[in-house]
């Protein structure tokens, strides 16, 4: 099959994904449309919500839809490395034999992440980045498609561990969970105290997603669309050259490069969910704020006047 022609396919899969998505989960469509673009890449998300905003659902319902193998990982405080990882123990014939942890799986839905201690949060850098993990000494390939899709609640302050910026840098969106709307909340509570039960057909398979990723790095780019996302980036370091006043006054520091390569990739998945065959700026500033959210880091002057990262990042188009 031709580009154009899987282009074309994927454009009314992603339809048909988000209507078997939207059985179950009510609005939040910039949540279901950023989760479904960082899958289309290969990246991982995190998604901030208070408590009860269907966060946990939403990653449930995703993994079913793409017909994907899915592991859950409650963290807690005394959540060990092992426990996601696996561990090694003494067989009857006394041999070392090595029980893989949930974290082989397709999808891991790493729920409250912010609760564990830095070194067990540590323990899912390297699956995130290179895909394998290391136990005892020998090194394990995780199965692809590989993602982790991640929960906090930014309000819970006791009992929580912040997110080191080495593990932010590797989820490529952090998605806010809002509220629903009044008319939302409505239908929530309508379809959610029935009897009926919904069920979510499988739209894609492992095969599939792995193709479509290929085909999204396929898309040809423009290289004043490149350097525009570059440019956006460096725009967010406040000791660039190209870093606006705004930046040098309310920045500590910005997004490093692995945000240029999310930025890229991202609005190539952005048009081709569009039905376009080569991205262009608006698809860039479509994924930025997703993108760049997490990885710059106000200074004082910023939190004391309440600016919002999302205030600094539209300042920069």
């Amino acid at each position: 099959m031709s580009d154009v022609a899987l282009i074309k396919k994927l454009v009314v899969n992603h339809e048909l994904l988000v209507k078997e998505i939207g059985k179950i989960i009510v609005g939040q469509k910039q949540a279901v449309n950023e989760v479904l673009l960082s899958v289309l890449c290969g990246g991982h998300s995190l998604l901030i919500g208070v408590p009860g905003l269907a966060k946990t659902l939403l990653v449930n319902t995703v993994s079913t839809a793409l017909g994907l193998q899915f592991k859950r990982i409650q963290f807690t405080p005394d959540l060990m490395p092992s426990d996601i990882l696996g561990s090694e123990i003494l067989d009857e014939d006394r041999h070392f034999k090595f029980i893989k942890g949930p974290v082989f799986s397709n999808i891991i839905l790493a729920d409250e992440i912010n609760r564990t201690p830095p070194k067990t949060q540590a323990a899912l850098l390297e699956a995130m980045q290179e895909r394998a993990v290391t136990v005892a000494g020998h090194r394990y390939k995780l199965d692809l498609p590989f993602f982790v899709l991640a929960t906090q609640n930014p309000n819970e302050q006791e009992g929580t561990y912040p997110l080191p910026e080495a593990q932010l840098d590797r989820f490529m969106f952090s998605i806010y969970l809002d509220y629903p709307s009044y008319e939302e909340e409505i239908e929530i509570a309508k379809t959610t105290t029935t009897d009926k039960e919904q069920i979510v057909n499988p739209v894609f398979n492992a095969e599939e997603i792995l193709a479509y990723q290929h085909l999204i790095r396929r898309i040809p780019m423009n290289d004043n669309v490149v350097e525009y996302a570059v440019k956006l980036v460096s725009k967010t370091r406040p000791t660039s050259a190209h870093a606006p006043e705004i930046v040098k006054n309310f920045l500590d520091w910005g997004a490093g490069p692995r945000a240029s390569q999310n930025l890229v990739l991202g609005a190539k998945a952005y048009a081709a969910i569009q039905g376009k065959f080569s991205p262009d700026i608006a698809d860039v500033q479509a994924v930025a704020p997703g993108i760049l959210h997490h990885r710059i880091v106000k200074n004082y002057k910023a939190e004391a006047e309440g600016i919002k990262e999302k205030e600094l990042i539209m300042a920069l188009f």
